[in-house]
């Protein structure tokens, strides 16, 4: 049984003299954090729904007083708030996401370009941190993580320190070992549960064509990927109409899989690296009071395309802010404004096309806002290669672009958008 320690076990405590043996009254005891927080230091702070929020004020506050401390942050599903990243002296992130986009424009952030595979190896490397903030759920094994695992868990393998903030409300859905004892420091303890992110809208017309096209393509006991949001929904919602069983085996993992499990059509246990959904999906994942249900693994695992290219079959749903007529995506953003990051885009996308039986496929709408989303010359930096897409989807229908020269595949890209040839 862990013993949870509600302040660090110091070489030498008059280095720290703020270290505070009292009870704090507030949840986020700032004087045990402050103390394990050397000059000059890069902290981490796990990412996605389960983000230690519950400390962003106490960390913003040492930034501010400090003067000298760096961020490593990852994907952040919502605005982080009560952290402010303009205290910091450096703010990074591997993975800008939804939730970062105006602190990247606005320049608080530096956003790092790495597909999500390639993010164990900087936050052990060039952008190794000398802290982890992690939330964290109490188990009878001790420890452990929730709702996502991400990269923290490299960090955690690395020997870092981390800084821990206990979650009653958390899921226990991570697979993998409790956190280690021996440099594991409790910072606070509260009852909020992973950020709780509101389904899309119903998805439009033109979605769910595009959904009922993806479904049409899947082989016979497909491992399918996708992403949340209108267009995944729409994929869904495709497959529980055909009936037919598919595992699943994504990134991003939301309330759609409940319904898959609910309608009897996953046909092993899902595997994915965060949880981003409703209360709904997070307690289908809690392993509390059951064999368990450890379905988020670490990014080594998820996006291991050795692992991915095996059977079963993997078909990789993607969508795209744009693709040019060559099949290149971008997934960045416009000219104007960023929209996400790479993540496992490129990730999936080559795994899925090394895929025996399997498909890369990269599905959206023939527009947005009125503009073509086919456009002669992409507006930000390629995120997936043409020779990584196997077929392109849109409400217009599938362009099949396996074994086809250039010239061949940017004829059948104009028909799925109903342009001449």
């Amino acid at each position: 049984m862990i013993t949870l320690r509600r302040f660090p076990t110091l070489a030498d405590p008059s280095e720290h003299p703020s270290v505070n043996p009292s009870p704090a009254p507030d949840p986020i005891d700032a004087a045990a954090l402050a103390a394990l927080v050397r000059p000059g230091a890069r902290i981490a702070i796990a990412d996605g729904c389960g983000t230690p929020r519950a400390a962003f004020a106490a960390l913003s506050a040492l930034a501010r007083e400090r003067g000298d401390l760096r961020a490593l942050l990852g994907w952040m599903p919502a605005a982080p708030e009560g952290l402010d990243l303009a205290a910091f002296a450096d703010a990074r992130t591997v993975m800008p996401g939804w939730g970062l986009r105006r602190a990247v424009t606005a320049g608080d952030v530096r956003a790092v370009p790495a597909r999500l595979s390639a993010t164990p190896a900087l936050v052990t490397g060039a952008l190794r941190p000398d802290l982890l903030l992690v939330g964290a759920a109490p188990d009878p094994r001790g420890l452990v993580l929730g709702s996502e695992v991400s990269w923290v868990r490299s960090v955690i393998d690395a020997g870092v320190p981390i800084a821990a903030v206990v979650d009653d409300a958390l899921p226990r859905a991570a697979a993998g070992a409790p956190l280690p004892d021996d440099r594991t420091y409790v910072v606070g303890h509260v009852r909020l549960g992973p950020e709780e992110i509101a389904g899309p809208a119903e998805p439009s017309p033109e979605h769910r064509a595009i959904g009922r096209h993806v479904a049409g393509l899947l082989p016979r006991d497909a491992r399918l990927q996708w992403a949340p949001g209108q267009l995944g929904q729409a994929v869904v919602a495709a497959v529980l109409e055909r009936g037919r069983p598919v595992h699943v085996d994504s990134g991003l993992l939301g309330d759609g899989v409940v319904d898959l499990d609910e309608a009897g059509l996953l046909a092993s246990d899902a595997v994915a690296t965060y949880l981003v959904g409703t209360r709904r999906l997070y307690d289908w994942a809690d392993a509390r009071g059951r064999a368990g249900r450890p379905v988020v693994h670490g990014v080594e695992h998820t996006h291991d395309p050795v692992r991915l290219a095996a059977e079963p079959p993997l078909v990789a749903v993607n969508t795209a802010v744009e693709i040019d007529r060559d099949g290149q995506v971008n997934v960045e953003g416009t000219a104007r404004a960023l929209v996400g990051g790479i993540g496992g885009h490129p990730d999936y996308a080559a795994a899925a096309t090394r895929s025996r039986r399997g498909l890369s496929v990269i599905a959206l709408s023939s527009s947005h806002r009125g503009a073509p989303t086919l456009v002669g010359r992409l507006s930000r930096p390629v995120t997936t290669a043409s020779h990584d897409v196997d077929v392109v989807v849109t409400e217009h229908g599938v362009a099949d672009l396996r074994g086809l020269d250039r010239a061949e595949r940017r004829d059948a890209l104009r028909r799925v958008w109903d342009l001449p040839t």
